[in-house]
């Protein structure tokens, strides 16, 4: 086909010879010849269709070809003709009687036909093969035959397909990679543009918020675009604006009948400013509240609420802002979560900005939030309760007026009957009376709005319902841990010490604050907090011993500090016994776990229990003595320095007690109705502490640590005569928190100690130090890991043992019990 058009293409047709040219002028049109066209108007229909301008082309055209090229021409057409005429001759058409018809789907009929150089040649292979005849189409094909034949055809189709598909591909993927990045460029050519939009109009209001005010609008719409990077930096930008612009007071929309009013230009232009930034304002705060829901945008969010509430809490819609800030308080995100408790901790610290309401309604949003919640929340919900400040001058205040109005009340009464009584005569003054009342009222409230100071009744009112709900959520997680601890008493057969944070995780910031506000609780409600107290604290009986052993040891030391806080400030109106937390501390220090239990809680208590309390009894002091210095053997340097500093505090208050470190085992006549000592006694006053010795003091000289051994040096030096003075410094909390701090860069210091000065001795020695600098530690690890693992298994071996035999007595007896029985069944039967 390629040959045929370039052949066509070469082709040169010689034009015919021109007519002579006339011009138009030359040419004559005679009457005759117009009246002839215009009655065979119908054969110069055909005439007038002629198209002129392709004949001129046709007929003007030259020929630009040699004599030699129209040479070349000649021969290739000769050429050409046989060999179509042998391609004819080659096409032999089948008898129409030796074969049938093929019909096609449209309904034609044609008959197959064969070429001649597909038939056998003369002196050739005559018996053609069946494959040859069928693609001859002399013979009928099988079904077989045809799916085989059909499945080639597929297979040559779907090859040529693939590689069109293939050809397609490249210029479509290389068109695709050009549209992503026409419009990735498009896209950060918007975003940039965007982005500067952002900043010209936040520097315009920032610059003169007054006149640009309605860029506030443009600056929202441009917030609300679809890319989730418009949006964070639209929210942020807005952010920054409103935390500037917006004033320091609340804003007030007109009435309908103030709008009616004419005003000056300036309070049009005032009234129109703060309208719009109202709206805007609100606008935003929507579009905050749908956003925050969504993951991706929940931190802008949440950061751009807790700003706004802490740099403008006395502007409007500032319930909406404490609403999500408080929802939110507890959230299992760390980041969000302590976005809003810093956002509460500043409004509580910072009440001067909104005059105290905020802190009331926070207040009262987080007491309702953990009701609601049944105080299963974060600790650190009510974490910021602790940082709440309340002026006891309006206390002092309320109570004065109080006293003054009982006081006051008998000269009031006479007051008016003498008033009613000479004014029974007067009615026509009452009239007078009132108005002039009512006159003074308004002219004082009027004063107050225009001063400066604040209202004392206002805020002695907003400090009152803040304490009430403060000490509400406080009771309310007390009696639900109460709840929980009572509605399953059974809950482990094993004493565990841990507890689980799901049961009641609001308790020990509830205690904190209790020990903080103590002495702000009413005296009404003394009583039933230390029975709750020494329900938590207290292991007196059975009960309450399941109930302690479900609280941690932080959390029974929180409920005896308390219990002291709460006694000391409120000396002169409770009158409790407190021995049970005594004895809850004497138990608790065996319990004890440092890493675990907090050492600081452990210090505190002993600081607040034993060292600034009164008096203590002889067997009492003399048991945490005892108690103590086994303890300061078993822990920590913190610890054990902690332990002994309250020693030499009891010590130096009972000169008694100085007869433990004298080596007379007994106590002589001090030792009292007990004459022998109980280490696993549970009560102080039954442990016959007084009939032992101090014998850990010179386990504690040896100390590897230098401050715990001089501690343990100066005890033992104290003796029993009554004129000696020993001032005490340091407390059990103070040291605890020294050497703790002190510990962390502490490096201990083994001097090696000459035994004897012989060379053999020498020698040894530092043999001896060789091989153990030469010993691998890994090694040493993994021989002591087996070791232990080895002991473990030995135990939980004796264990599962154990567990056996009993498995098999009780199968045992069963059986007996069985054969019992069959016997009497078989008695019965004779």
């Amino acid at each position: 086909m390629g040959r045929k058009r370039n052949n066509e293409k070469h082709k040169v047709i010689l034009p015919p010879e021109l007519p002579p040219e006339v011009t138009e002028e030359e040419i004559e049109v005679s009457d005759e010849d117009l009246e002839f066209v215009k009655e065979n108007q119908d054969y110069a229909v055909s005439v007038s269709r002629l198209d002129t301008k392709s004949i001129t082309k046709h007929v003007t055209r030259v020929a630009n070809v040699e004599e030699d090229a129209l040479e070349v021409l000649y021969e290739k057409r000769l050429r050409k003709k046989p060999v179509e005429k042998q391609e004819e001759e080659n096409k032999l058409q089948v008898d129409r009687v030796d074969a049938l018809p093929v019909k096609t789907l449209d309904g034609k009929l044609y008959y197959r036909t064969s070429k001649l150089s597909d038939a056998p040649e003369n002196g050739g292979n005559e018996e053609a093969t069946e494959e040859d005849q069928v693609d001859n189409g002399v013979l009928k094909l099988t079904k077989a035959e045809r799916r085989a034949k059909q499945k080639k055809i597929k297979k040559i189709a779907k090859k040529q397909e693939d590689v069109t598909q293939a050809e397609e591909v490249q210029p479509t993927s290389q068109a695709a990679v050009l549209a992503e990045v026409v419009e990735d460029l498009t896209a950060e050519k918007t975003f940039e543009s965007k982005k500067q939009k952002l900043a010209e109009l936040g520097i315009a209001l920032l610059a003169d918020p007054n006149s640009n005010i309605k860029s506030l609008k443009e600056m929202l719409q441009i917030a609300k675009d679809n890319d989730q990077a418009i949006v964070k930096l639209g929210l942020l930008s807005l952010l920054a604006v409103f935390k500037d612009i917006i004033p320091g007071y609340r804003i007030r929309l007109p009435t309908e009948k103030e709008l009616e009013i004419k005003v000056s230009k300036d309070v049009k232009k005032m009234r129109y400013y703060e309208s719009s930034l109202l709206t805007v304002y609100k606008g935003y705060l929507q579009k905050l509240m749908s956003l925050e829901k969504l993951p991706s945008f929940q931190h802008v969010v949440i950061r751009c609420i807790c700003t706004l509430l802490d740099a403008v809490p006395h502007f409007n819609f500032r319930e909406t802002l404490l609403g999500v800030v408080v929802k939110n308080i507890s959230s299992p995100d760390d980041v969000v979560r302590k976005l809003c408790c810093g956002a509460i901790k500043s409004l509580f610290i910072n009440g001067g900005k909104h005059g105290g309401e905020a802190t009331m309604e926070a207040v009262r949003l987080i007491a309702d939030h953990v009701k609601s919640h049944d105080c299963q929340l974060h600790p650190d919900s009510i974490e910021p309760f602790v940082h709440l400040t309340f002026d006891e001058d309006l206390r002092k205040a309320e109570k004065q007026d109080e006293h003054s109005k009982v006081k006051n009340k008998k000269h009031r009464k006479v007051k008016n009957r003498e008033e009613s009584s000479h004014l029974q005569g007067n009615d026509g003054n009452d009239g007078r009376q009132s108005m002039r009342t009512k006159f003074t009222e308004e002219v004082a409230a009027d004063y107050r709005a225009a001063s400066l100071a604040p209202d004392v009744m206002k805020q002695r009112e907003m400090q009152s319902d803040t304490l009430s709900a403060m000490f509400e959520t406080y009771f309310r997680i007390l009696r639900h841990t109460m709840q929980s601890l009572t509605a399953r008493p059974e809950a482990s057969s094993t004493p565990s010490t841990t507890s689980p944070s799901g049961s009641h995780p609001l308790l020990a910031p509830c205690l904190n604050g209790l020990g903080k506000f103590s002495h702000l609780i009413d005296i009404d409600f003394m009583g039933d907090l230390m029975n709750y107290l020494k329900r938590l604290a207290s292991g007196g009986d059975n009960s309450s011993e399941k109930q302690s052993q479900c609280l941690t040891v932080s959390e029974r030391l929180q409920c005896c500090i308390v219990a002291f806080k709460v006694m000391r400030k409120n000396l002169d109106a409770l009158n409790v016994d407190l021995q049970d937390f005594f004895v809850q501390l004497y138990n608790i220090v065996l319990e004890y776990r440092p890493g675990r239990d907090q050492g600081g809680l452990l210090a505190e208590a002993l600081k607040i229990m034993l060292c600034d309390d009164r008096q203590h009894d002889m067997q009492k002091a003399a048991a945490f003595i005892k108690r103590l210095a086994t303890f300061a053997l078993c822990f920590g340097s913190a610890e054990s320095l902690a332990a002994l500093v309250t020693v030499r505090h009891l010590l130096q208050k009972n000169v008694k007690c100085r007869n433990l470190l004298e080596n007379d085992a007994g106590g002589g006549s001090v030792s009292g109705s007990i004459a022998k000592y109980q280490p696993y006694a549970s009560d102080p006053n039954l442990s016959g502490a007084l009939a032992s010795v101090l014998w850990e003091l010179d386990l504690l000289w040896k100390h590897y640590h230098p401050a715990v051994s001089t501690m343990a040096s100066s005890i033992s030096t104290m003796t029993s005569a009554q004129n000696q003075v020993y001032i005490s410094t340091v407390s059990p909390q103070q040291a605890f928190k020294d050497l703790s701090l002190e510990q962390e860069s502490f490096k201990p210091q083994f001097n090696a100690r000459k035994v004897n000065k012989r060379k053999r001795a020498t020698e040894s020695s530092q043999s001896t130090l060789d091989t153990c600098s030469a010993i691998d530690e890994n090694e040493v690890k993994e021989k002591l890991s087996t070791r232990f693992f080895l002991l473990r298994d030995i135990k939980d071996n004796e264990r599962l043992r154990a567990e056996l035999d009993r498995t098999t007595l009780s199968l045992q007896l069963y059986e007996e019990y069985k054969r019992q029985k069959r016997k009497t069944k078989r008695s019965r039967n004779v």
